[in-house]
């Protein structure tokens, strides 16, 4: 079990702005390719924005258990290493995103097909809950990802004078 680095924050950074609109601008670019593939006939434009997003971003079998202490996140990242995942802990969010590419080993012969691709993970998982961002940690192994954040606490409200 590999740990994964976790980044704390304690709201969307502009990084992270960043990183989303960039990625947003990649869909939409993706989005209009398509429509002008088919010269904009029957198809739906939410369609060509949905198959945009399908062939840029990868959305992997994931699952979230509501423990009485803590948020137990599980996300299938196959072939991903450690180095490629990274975890962005909010107060109310977990954010998960993953870049991995595919090249071919010098091998003896040549490659006939390759149905092996690059892959960007995202997933933003919307808590229920509010989580202490500070005690979230991240462990990969065997190409399934473990985010577990703790539930955050209330405060003692100080005694009245």
């Amino acid at each position: 079990m590999s740990k994964v680095t976790v980044q704390v924050q304690t709201e969307t950074t502009q990084t992270l702005m960043e990183r989303m609109e960039a990625l947003t601008d990649a869909i939409r670019k993706r989005a209009l390719a398509i429509f002008q593939s088919h010269n904009g006939g029957n198809a739906s434009d939410l369609d060509d924005w949905l198959q945009a997003e399908r062939d840029l971003v990868w959305s992997p079998a994931s699952e979230l258990v509501n423990g009485e202490k803590e948020f137990v996140a599980r996300i299938a990242a196959p072939g991903f290493e450690v180095k490629d995942v990274h975890v962005s802990a909010l107060p109310n969010a977990l954010i998960i995103e993953g870049d991995t590419t595919h090249t071919h080993e010098s091998t003896n012969g040549n490659v006939c097909f390759c149905e092996f691709s690059e892959k960007n993970l995202f997933r933003r998982l919307d808590l229920p809950e509010a989580i202490d961002p500070d005690k979230v940690r991240a462990s990969l192994d065997n190409g399934m990802l473990q985010v577990t954040a703790p539930k955050a606490t209330a405060k003692p409200m100080a005694a009245a004078a």
